[in-house]
């Protein structure tokens, strides 16, 4: 009987799998100008994320993590790999396309820093020339 449990147990584990989510980085998409698409994204701790330059002069980097989770720093032009380990919400930006709105939010199990993220959001928001409301909207998509 322990070995059919145990069975059983390496089995429904190895169903269950980590997912990659691909995020674009590019100059014009679904929700405008200077966009990651997608811009808002779910995940589960342990989810990958891949961040692709599809077009040139674009890189990724978090400017709000959950508590214990690691920061991400991508170089220009170069895919980054980033693994979500905690629950809560990440938000990143394009470093030289961030005054042009260029943000995103990826939700990790329970957004369990909302209250953070809307402050971060306000007071980033404000430094926008365009797309003022892009991570409005997004934060009005985390649950």
């Amino acid at each position: 009987m322990k070995q059919i449990t145990l069975f059983l147990l390496l089995l429904a584990s190895s169903l269950v799998q980590a997912k990659n989510i691909e995020i674009h980085m590019k100059n014009n998409g679904k929700d405008g100008l200077m966009v990651f698409e997608p811009g808002f994204s779910i995940a589960q701790p342990g989810d990958t994320v891949t961040f692709i330059p599809t077009d040139r002069t674009h890189n990724s980097a978090s400017f709000l993590v959950p508590t214990g989770a690691k920061p991400w720093l991508g170089k220009m032009d170069e895919k980054l790999v980033v693994k979500l380990e905690k629950e809560g919400l990440y938000l990143f930006k394009c470093d030289p396309h961030l005054p042009m709105g260029m943000a995103g939010m990826i939700q990790v199990g329970t957004a369990t820093n909302k209250d953070a993220a809307k402050t971060k959001i306000e007071e980033v928001s404000k430094s926008f020339a365009m797309n003022k409301d892009r991570l409005v909207k997004y934060l009005g998509q985390a649950k």
